[in-house]
């Protein structure tokens, strides 16, 4: 179970709580967005995705925030992955949505080696991940298009499970050298977002930070996963790893990001998605671009 979600198990309800989108993190200025819209925060203007590539110039990560089950998220998640291409990338797609068991069933598909039916039963996708791989789709096409490497970002869910019930303590010490040596929980901006996505009602206790630090091995373990992988290219500046995971692993640059900030000093570009059925109001903070899919949330 995500950390996000066993937190929510325990959530009490019945309480006015803040909206994870409009806190007071980096720029807190409101920017309205509307159905189908990307705005660059900084300027509030229309954005494209190619205009999110041409931003990308210079950095090595760019961050795909989503909701899982928004097909239309995954599109532009594709669409962002076209421009990079297109703007002379060379481009690493790096996934939540697959454990670093399973790393050397990638690149079976990206060079044409196996069926998309082939692919989703070895790479073990309804085990992985669970959600319809039609609506991921797009995202998978354009790898395959382009035979772009995929990275296996996530650690082992077992790990997290046990570090969500024990702590860190739960690592073994084998385990604790695939990760970094600071696994630090002291980010108060995280912790904000973090309970704000529990509704405002983050479980405390023990368990609670317990349920926390699990999170922040998730981010912390999906950083260094592409650290490791964007290792094998030192000297090749025009490399860009695109990180696609929930919106939670990157709003406002305090998950995946934030941990690779705290190692290289790189911040990325971040693009956090949500939906509505209405213009919303959203914290200009919330990344560096934002787009509303249609519907929602």
């Amino acid at each position: 179970m995500h950390a996000i979600a066993l937190g929510l198990a325990l959530m009490t309800t019945g309480q006015e709580t803040p909206s994870p989108y409009r806190l007071p993190i980096g720029d807190p200025r409101p920017l309205t967005v509307a159905p189908g819209e990307t705005r660059d925060t900084a300027t509030g203007k229309i954005a494209t995705a190619e205009g999110i590539a041409r931003a990308a110039r210079g950095h090595r990560f760019v961050y795909l925030g989503e909701s899982h089950d928004n097909a239309q998220h995954h599109r532009m998640q594709a669409a962002v992955i076209e421009a990079l291409v297109a703007d002379g990338r060379n481009v690493i797609v790096g996934f939540e949505m697959f454990t670093r068991p399973v790393q050397d069933r990638m690149n079976p598909w990206t060079l044409g080696w196996w069926s998309e039916e082939e692919f989703v039963a070895n790479a073990e996708w309804k085990t992985q991940w669970g959600f319809d791989f039609a609506l991921y789709r797009p995202i998978f096409e354009a790898t395959r298009k382009h035979r772009l490497p995929m990275v296996a970002l996530n650690v082992p869910r077992d790990w997290v499970r046990a570090v969500g019930r024990d702590g860190y303590a739960a690592l073994t010490p084998e385990q604790r050298a695939y990760l970094p040596k600071e696994m630090s929980l002291d980010n108060k901006d995280h912790r904000a977002v973090f309970g704000a996505l529990m509704g405002g009602h983050p479980p405390t206790g023990p368990r609670g930070e317990n349920i926390y630090a699990a999170q922040v091995l998730w981010d912390e373990g999906m950083a260094d996963s592409a650290l490791r992988y964007l290792a094998q290219y030192p000297d090749d500046p025009n490399r860009v790893m695109v990180v696609v995971a929930g919106s939670g692993h990157v709003m406002y640059g305090q998950g995946i990001n934030y941990r690779v900030r705290k190692r290289t000093g790189e911040r990325g570009i971040t693009l956090t998605m949500m939906a509505s059925e209405k213009p919303t109001e959203v914290s200009r903070g919330l990344g560096d671009f934002v787009y509303c899919a249609p519907g929602k949330e």
